[in-house]
């Protein structure tokens, strides 16, 4: 354990206890500490499957547990053999994400299930108030020494009542050169569950569900490294629900293994449900950390802090030495830490290895650092963009990483990953690794969904995993659905996981002129309200050069001082994909952020008792004229005794208070 991850961990076996219930030889059951939510689970006559009721109101159905391997089924005809129970009490620091120290903890039931041939897997439940956490684990049996898993019966039979707010599993090598799936997709809202997804290949993590009028459900799972694939959800059955399924053969360019291998004694990833009668758990989760430990120790500390970015809208075009110059030194007016050079920087006539020293250079003298753009590279993709080859194979990683140090690159940036086949996954976890030893932090692009990786990789910053920012630029459609996306992803891709959704953007026009293409169709506010509330520890602020002279000076003020590191996260009030507000606080400063994706102005009462009896500065925006963009003003606002406060966002508008 690192002193960066200093924990106390209470582990105490018992045999049943009020919260945590052997029932029967067949049946047994597991309550959370306060007793409010209850996982049950049966053999049902070697059916084995487990239910999750929350304050007396079914969240999931009776839903199938189990694997299909080469060693042996362990999906059907399966018996409960025994049980065990204990109690979780851990505390643990968190530095990157929602909060900076977590206290975990949860009842586990340990259930052991024997196949026909009397053969042993174990499930692994850990129930916590709002979150249900499962995995299974194998022993070395009968000459196995390892396995592997053809597939999973494990399914979550959501009620027929709830609708859905999910994304589609996107075709493999799809898209721009083959680069897809990347987890770029658009969510769907409110949907039936019986609707088919758009391209009949199931659905990604995380996946949100109303259930009915009794709460809210969040399904993903966490805990995935090299040594399993990066699962999805299959279509909707109904009285089945969704089940989890491995990537499809067709991932990775055809190549790479179509199950998981597993080398015994092993556990697979954990998959978590997490559970509420409002949205709060949803958004304040921490279930895909508490799961997890560090898998090696930081060779550094990796500092928090702002990249600039130019390719966001100056594209290809701005990846030359001269505009370089140009974004570290907007970085160094804006005390921002770091500058992300893109793709095709190894070129020569663009800036090329021998100059890119010489601008690490320049910039170190400015205090700013930068952060190189990589493909992934291999078989698995098309794109041309270099530097290439460097990434996907361990002797020339390593010794690209030697020359990142040496030249005093901060971090990297790896793009156009092929699929989520345990293959790819391994990759993911060699690339973090090696970058660790030369004191290099990642951030993935074109990629997987991060499950946990915050706290098991200490250099892991984000990933992008989301349609980000650069839509925006691509087309107006997307610059439209802006607000509507934001408000989805708060409660989505945003709540498990840290999203690098790629700038916070300030130009009013998608353009280096700032003045043709498509124009942006958020509020300044807005934008700078998103970057509080998307998860990252290294963000990115999509400002130009232009706008330092465009902007008015207390929205530069604001984005000088926009935190990334935060100590404490609540969640205020919102819908997915209508409004979102939150609480957040680095220091001893809170920050309220908010948006309003409605087509009306959305007048509210925010209950904020970290602000009670005080008067905050308020950045919001004025009522538009004939279809312009909101403008942002800053005002002073009084919140009263009992910590209310009277807001206004107007549409596509933002909120921020501090």
């Amino acid at each position: 354990m690192t002193k960066y991850y200093m924990k106390t961990k209470i582990l105490m076996a018992a045999l049943a206890a009020a919260s945590c219930i052997a029932v029967s030889a067949k049946d047994v059951s597991v309550s959370s500490p306060n007793g409010k939510l209850v996982v049950s689970i049966t053999d049902n006559g070697g059916r084995a499957s487990y239910a999750v009721n929350y304050d007396g109101k079914v969240f999931l159905n009776p839903s199938r547990l189990g694997v299909v391997a080469d060693a042996g089924d362990f999906a059907g005809n399966l018996s409960i053999a025994g049980s065990t129970t204990a109690k979780i009490d851990e505390k643990y620091a968190l530095s990157r994400s929602k909060t900076a120290n977590v206290h975990y903890v949860a009842n586990q039931l340990k259930v052991d299930m024997k196949n026909v041939k009397g053969h042993t897997m174990t499930v692994t439940f850990n129930v916590s108030d709002n979150d249900v956490a499962f995995r299974y684990s194998f022993p070395a049996f009968g000459g196995w020494n390892a396995m592997r898993i053809d597939s999973e019966a494990t399914s979550f039979n959501v009620p027929s009542a709830s609708t859905a707010f999910i994304a589609p599993q996107s075709d493999p090598c799809s898209a721009w050169c083959r680069t897809h799936p990347a987890y770029e997709e658009v969510y769907s809202l409110d949907a039936p569950l019986n609707a088919k997804s758009q391209y009949g290949c199931g659905y990604t993590f995380p996946a949100l569900f109303r259930v009915g009028n009794d709460g809210w459900m969040l399904i993903s799972e966490t805990g995935t490294d090299g040594g399993y694939a990066g699962c999805a959800l299959s279509e909707y059955k109904s009285g089945e629900g969704y089940t989890v399924a491995f990537p499809s053969h067709g991932q990775n360019a055809g190549l790479g293994s179509d199950g998981c291998g597993l080398p015994l004694p092993a556990s697979t990833p954990w998959r978590t449900i997490t559970v509420g009668s409002s949205l709060k758990p949803i958004v304040e989760t921490t279930v895909p950390f508490d799961l997890v430990n560090p898998k090696y120790s930081a060779s550094q500390n990796y500092a928090p802090g702002r990249y600039v970015w130019s390719w966001i809208i100056w594209q290809d075009e701005s990846v030359n030495y001269d505009d370089q110059k140009a974004f570290i030194d907007m970085a160094a007016k804006m005390g921002y830490e770091y500058s992300l050079i893109d793709a095709n920087w190894d070129v020569e006539k663009n800036v090329g290895r021998k100059r890119m020293a010489e601008l690490s250079k320049y910039a170190a003298s400015k205090g700013v650092r930068l952060i190189l753009w990589y493909n992934s590279n291999g078989f698995w993709n098309d794109a041309p963009q270099t530097p290439r080859n460097l990434m996907n194979t361990v002797l020339q990683r390593r010794k690209e990483m030697k020359w990142l140090k040496e030249t005093g690159i901060a971090g990297i940036k790896v793009d156009f990953f092929g699929g989520d086949k345990q293959e790819t996954m391994q990759l993911y976890e060699d690339i973090l690794a090696d970058a660790n030893d030369f004191g290099i932090f990642v951030i993935f692009h074109g990629c997987t969904l991060p499950r946990g990786w915050e706290r098991m990789y200490p250099n892991f910053i984000s990933s992008e995993a989301v349609r980000a920012s650069e839509n925006v630029y691509f087309n107006e459609g997307s610059a439209k659905s802006e607000a509507q996306e934001l408000a989805t992803f708060a409660f989505t891709r945003n709540a498990v996981g840290a999203m690098d959704y790629g700038g916070t953007l300030m130009n009013k026009f998608m353009s280096r002129d700032n003045k043709s293409r498509h124009r942006r169709h958020t509020s300044d506010i807005l934008e700078i309200a998103a970057a509080i509330f998307t998860q990252t520890e290294v963000q990115c602020i999509g400002m130009m050069p232009n706008n330092l002279d465009e902007l008015p000076q207390f929205e530069l003020d604001l984005l000088k001082e926009i935190p990334t590191a935060w100590d404490e996260t609540r969640f205020v009030d919102g819908y997915p994909g209508k409004y979102f507000i939150v609480a957040r606080r680095s220091g001893g400063k809170w920050y309220v952020a908010g948006l309003n994706a409605e087509e009306r102005e959305l007048k509210l009462t925010l209950s904020l008792p970290m602000f009670a009896g005080k008067q905050v500065t308020c950045y919001n925006d004025r009522p538009a004229k004939g279809g312009a963009l909101p403008q942002g003003q800053m005002q002073k606002l009084k919140v009263n005794a009992k910590g209310e406060a009277k807001v206004v966002i107007q549409p596509n508008g933002g909120l921020l208070l501090r």
